[in-house]
């Protein structure tokens, strides 16, 4: 068993669809969509274990709570479970009202009665009738002629009329779906659409919802914008039909079927929150939601707590969401790369200084934040990182903004440990590293006692201070031009340290009456080294002090 050197004996290409004049490749999507939760339904049945009653609810009231107004919540023919459920949605009046549930059946008379009294009682329900109608599914698995097949959905046409008259306090929403539409042909689904059509007599004030899913997807999905298009034009009375998608993704462009789909003129689209259904899944409603976003559409559904969202299905599906997964996995607004980092660190010092609201950084299609994560993890450090990741790790988490030649010094440091772990860093092993490169923690061979700064009648400054070497307390004293001058001054001559500086600056940690202040100071030696020197403390002038101190230290 092996894949073949020449595949085109064995599969061929999925044919075009002619249509010269398309016009779907220059629109652009403007609004959201209606959209279709079918997690508790097709997400449900693909399963290893499907939802119980308790999981079933949770997952309901996320929904809702997300904004979606059409629920799918079950297929209630399929077994006691289901059709409970259902059920005690409605008995137990948890259903909003601004809010529709559907349930899905197939085109027979029992399943669809059973389906009726499964919502008996609600506001307002749709429900969804589907037969295949694709030729592999004709010849193979029905053994049916195109007549048989169109006359099983004429049929399930007028069971639905049927039932609907048994329960009129229920406002009723027909849905059909020619399933297998995108193996189909296009001139027979819509056949088969007009013969439901014809039954059910829909308006423009009422539509019916016409679903048509890539029930395998088998075909780029630019193909699949054709056939959205061709049907729309083609199809009878466009104007009382509310065309729905339910793209899959065996080929894994799902959602880009879904949203050139909508260009090619659908109003609807179905789906599961992070791409959950059979085999390789439906169409993921958070990414086309935030794709939506993301072009300052908005999309009517609300992530703003994505973790919370991906923490109940996480829960309820009893599946992970990959790490990698568009918006809502754990690694996507996380960058190792050196030079990611870099422009990431950039794009949000330069949006800090923006005079308006527009997102523009670099590597970051969306702000994390909208979505309810914070900025600490957007970079990670391991052994591919450069210097901007540590960087923006120690700026993050302990409020540091290094130099940039100090972040050259600092890298070499942590390129040893990461070296060393083999794995990612993390904020508390960066941290660790850095105190231990300059020196922050005592005991020190040069630390600071007590100091004062006077002003000589000449203008110059004294730094007259005691500084403890080797657990002895000294009392000295340096004359410079300044702060830092002066007690560069004190270190040669009490003990015969020569450094010049080089290079100086300081920040503030934080603000208000508790922020602190970090000094870094460059220092040359007398032998040419080039040592760097940390001082953190509550008052700034004293933070220098501690940063000349620390370069002492490392010319020992």
């Amino acid at each position: 068993m092996a894949m073949l050197k020449n595949p085109g004996i064995k599969y061929r290409p999925f044919p075009q669809v002619d249509l010269p004049d398309r016009q779907w490749p220059s629109r652009t999507i403007t609004k959201a969509p209606r959209w279709l939760s079918t997690d508790m339904r097709d997400g449900n049945q693909s399963l290893i274990d499907p939802m119980d009653a308790d999981k079933k609810a949770r997952f309901f009231d996320l929904l809702v709570k997300v904004g979606l107004k059409e629920i799918e919540v079950g297929f209630p023919s399929a077994g006691a479970t289901e059709y409970d459920f259902i059920r005690g949605l409605v008995d137990d009046g948890r259903i909003p009202d601004d809010v529709i549930v559907q349930v899905l059946t197939q085109s027979r008379e029992d399943l669809i009665k059973t389906s009726f009294e499964s919502l008996a009682g609600a506001k307002q329900a749709i429900v969804h009738v589907y037969n295949a109608v694709s030729p592999l599914w004709r010849t193979v698995v029905f053994g049916m002629e195109k007549s048989e097949i169109k006359e099983i959905a004429r049929r399930g046409a007028t069971f639905l009329r049927d039932q609907a008259a048994r329960f009129p306090q229920t406002d009723w929403r027909f849905e059909y779906s020619p399933e297998t539409f995108s193996t189909a042909e296009l001139d027979f689904s819509i056949e088969c659409c007009e013969a439901v059509m014809e039954v059910l007599q829909p308006t423009v004030e009422k539509p019916i919802i016409l679903n048509l899913p890539a029930t395998v997807e088998a075909s780029t999905a630019n193909i699949y914008a054709d056939q959205i298009e061709y049907f729309c034009r083609n199809l009878p009375g466009r104007d009382r039909a509310v065309i729905s998608l339910h793209t899959h993704n065996d080929r894994g462009t799902g959602v880009a079927a879904a949203e050139l789909g909508l260009m090619a003129g659908a109003d609807r689209v179905e789906g599961c929150l992070f791409g959950n259904g059979e085999r390789t899944g439906n169409c993921c409603l958070v990414t086309v939601g935030l794709n939506l976003y993301t072009q300052g559409v908005d999309p009517e559904l609300d992530f703003s707590d994505i973790d919370e969202v991906i923490q109940t299905v996480e829960y309820c599906n009893q599946l992970p969401v990959h790490p990698r997964h568009p918006y809502g996995g754990e690694l996507v607004f996380t960058a190792f790369s050196g030079s990611h980092q870099d422009a990431i660190k950039k794009g949000f010092a330069a949006q800090e200084k923006r005079n308006d609201e527009l997102w523009a950084v670099p590597y970051l299609p969306i702000d994390p934040a909208d979505l309810g994560r914070s900025y600490e993890a957007v970079i990670r450090v391991n052994s591919q990182s450069g210097k901007g990741g540590f960087a923006w790790v120690l700026e993050q988490d302990q409020g540091l903004k290094l130099p940039k030649k100090m972040q050259a010094h600092f890298s070499r440091h942590v390129q040893e440990l990461a070296d060393e772990l083999g794995r990612e860093l993390q904020a508390g092993d960066i941290w660790g590293v850095f105190r231990k490169a300059y020196r922050l923690d005592a005991p020190q061979h040069f630390q600071l006692v007590d100091y004062d700064e006077q002003r000589g009648p000449d203008g110059t400054r004294v730094f007259a201070g005691k500084i403890e070497v080797d657990g002895q307390v000294r009392t000295v004293s340096g004359r410079g031009n300044g702060l830092i001058s002066s007690v560069v001054a004190t270190l040669a001559e009490g003990f015969g340290v020569n450094l010049e500086v080089r290079d100086y600056s300081e920040h503030a940690m934080g603000s208000g009456t508790n922020a602190r202040a970090a000094a870094y100071v460059e220092c040359v030696l007398g032998d040419g080294r080039v040592v760097w020197g940390v001082g953190i403390d509550e008052d700034v002038a004293t933070a220098s002090v501690r940063a000349i101190l620390s370069a002492a230290n490392a010319s020992r």
